[in-house]
């Protein structure tokens, strides 16, 4: 039995392959420093409940007999698990590493790329090919609400088929490892690299599909793209020229109603870009030999991700909602979904790292503004810094600055537990808390504190 190590290993892209390891009859391990600090509780014993064998991050975890460690990107050389791995000989490899050989060892293996909403389209792939009895296994870098009452995390769905469908990273650059049986483009726009970057990257990956491409016709970078594969389904919400066209898009209560051929049917999350995800999947799904409109019937139960526009509850009529929103597209298609319905937003963003926000921090700004009423709030903390050495000539104070000059409410806070007591004091019924921000689950935590205090 193969003996393997994840360092890091509550982390979503690391646990979903842990459980995958574990699943495939392997001797898993885990460690990670949020456990030895006391959180993340309930993610260590989700995957102690299938059987994953956690230790602390001291090193311990290592001994001759274990075959390979595993760490993430955000893993440094300096951590204890990583050096003794280096002491003993042990080969340390990267999750996309894994990824890559996990996914390659499936026939039929589905890579769902973009800027935004590839883990909401990775769940709904997925749970469209598990209802029509395809039998895929699903890696997913979210939790996947339709499974929430499985064993481990809801970020996987374990099969024994011949479909594997992942989320492809493109941040990192290891969606170039992968050569699938479909790509999937959901969207192209500023985010971790240039644009111009970015379409060569998701050419080439959209050229490597040994089936075809699934492409975006209302995305124009997408639109460059049409030419990289012989065989291309595109999808849309605007452009009546696609493939799988949806229109007459609603919203509802609980998420929005839309047209697909002259039928109509409810998606139960909200947002025109969800809409524009459900395209997408059927359309990925047709590939594969699902009736379009079946597809589209199996949609009307899907429950939706983790952390994505995720309603955590309601207390004196006051909602608080947890988003991933964390670049300009990302932010705007989740403002544009909350306008859609009355009430005033308390919005507390959260930056992460330095750098991105030298690239897109104001363009995340702009697409706040565009969507902000008078009275809606934005609050942002300092920027999040991880520790290194790196350039920190950027506040999240000029970022509220820039807000300011454009004539919106916007406060700055060196510290996230006084703007959690503000948002306290402000928040009056009928208002809706948005908490946003990306690779940070205490954000979460906040908001049932906040709903908590909010009784």
């Amino acid at each position: 039995m193969k003996k393997v190590g994840f360092c890091a290993v509550a982390g979503s892209g690391m646990s979903a392959l842990a459980q995958v390891l574990q699943a495939q009859g392997c001797d898993v391990y885990g460690s990670d420093r949020s456990f030895d600090q006391g959180k993340e509780q309930k993610i260590k014993q989700s995957l102690q409940n299938v059987g994953i064998k956690i230790c602390p991050q001291d090193g311990s975890m290592l001994d001759n007999n274990l075959d390979i460690l595993y760490t993430s990107t955000a893993v440094e050389s300096t951590i204890p698990d990583v050096r003794r791995a280096l002491e003993l000989g042990i080969p340390v490899k990267r999750r996309s590493d894994l990824l890559a050989e996990v996914f390659a060892s499936y026939a039929q293996g589905i890579a769902i790329g973009g800027t935004s909403g590839k883990s909401t389209l990775t769940a709904m792939v997925g749970y469209i090919l598990d209802q029509a009895e395809l039998n895929p296994t699903v890696i997913n870098g979210a939790g996947m609400q339709n499974y929430k009452d499985v064993a481990g995390l809801p970020n996987v769905i374990l099969n024994h088929g011949d479909i594997c469908v992942i989320e492809a990273d493109e941040s990192d650059g290891s969606i170039e490892k992968y050569t699938p049986y479909i790509s999937v483009v959901n969207n192209i726009s500023l985010d971790h690299k240039t644009l111009e970057e970015l379409e060569i990257l998701f050419g080439d990956f959209a050229a490597k599909a040994k089936a075809g491409a699934v492409l975006n016709l209302d995305c124009p970078h997408c639109r460059k793209l049409l030419n990289k594969n012989i065989q291309v389904k595109t999808f849309a919400i605007d452009n009546k020229d696609a493939d799988f066209y949806f229109s007459n898009i609603e919203p509802t209560a609980t998420g929005s109603t839309y047209q697909f051929e002259n039928r109509q049917y409810n998606l139960p999350i909200i947002g025109k870009f969800n809409v524009a995800n459900a395209a997408a999947a059927v359309a990925t799904c047709s590939m594969l030999g699902v009736a379009p409109h079946e597809a589209c019937e199996i949609l009307q139960k899907f429950a939706g991700t983790k952390r994505r526009l995720e309603v955590l509850g309601k207390q004196n009529n006051i909602t608080v909602i947890d988003d991933f929103a964390h670049n300009p597209d990302k932010v705007a298609a989740s403002m544009s979904a909350l306008k859609s319905y009355a009430g005033r937003l308390l919005i507390m963003f959260q930056p992460h790292g330095f750098a991105p926000m030298r690239l897109m921090g104001k363009e995340i700004i702009d697409s706040f503004v565009k969507y902000m009423g008078d009275d809606d709030v934005l609050m942002l903390p300092e920027i999040y810094f991880s520790g290194g050495t790196v350039n920190r000539d950027i506040s999240s104070k000029d970022l509220v600055d820039y807000a300011l000059k454009q004539n919106k409410q916007a406060l700055f806070f060196e510290k996230r537990d006084d703007l959690e007591n503000k948002v306290m004091t402000m928040a009056r019924p009928g208002d809706r808390i948005i908490l946003m921000g990306a690779r940070d689950n205490s954000i979460t935590d906040m908001g049932y504190r906040i709903l908590e205090n909010l009784k």
